[in-house]
């Protein structure tokens, strides 16, 4: 019995050190591969959410100047553009194998202002720019979050991105 107590005692500890070893005390999130996050224009950054596997955010693909995001077989690429009383928005909205843009899509842009204020823009292609494009009536200055909702033939296309003015 004296030999039994030891070897009782030592697996007992080797089990909540397994146990302890396999649990995950960092919390995790989950999310569509179809939405990212890009951060400002004036500092293009890569997203710091875990990598997923169709969707990442990338700042040095971008043929236009603007923030990128190759989600699944798309490249989403938002240039906003700060006029005196407006920001232009230009989203360009292509098929990210040859870059081809899809002309035939509904996109809509859910902006939230600097103060927390949102407003939705319907944006309306523009064939000889190859783009969708909106304009933002706001002179506010700070951080706009803008979440892009397409829709491609009946496939959801998402994306999200922020820039300061």
């Amino acid at each position: 019995m004296r030999l039994f107590q030891p070897i009782l005692l030592s697996l007992s500890l080797a089990s909540l050190t397994v146990l302890a070893a396999c649990s995950n005390s960092t919390p995790t999130t989950t999310s569509t591969p179809i939405t990212t996050v890009a951060k400002s224009v004036e500092t293009p950054k890569v997203s710091s959410a875990p990598s997923m596997a169709k969707s990442e955010t990338k700042s040095d693909n971008s043929k236009k100047g603007g923030q990128v995001i190759e989600s699944g077989i798309y490249h989403l690429e938002l240039v906003p553009e700060p006029e005196e009383n407006s920001i232009h928005l230009d989203f360009f909205l292509q098929k990210s194998d040859n870059h081809e843009a899809i002309p035939d899509a509904k996109v809509t842009a859910q902006v939230q202002l600097p103060d927390g204020t949102q407003k939705t823009l319907d944006l309306k292609y523009d064939a000889d720019g190859k783009h969708y494009a909106g304009l933002l009536p706001s002179k506010a200055t700070g951080e706009y979050k803008v979440a892009f909702l397409s829709d491609i033939k009946g496939e959801k296309v998402n994306g999200r991105f922020s820039f300061n003015r």
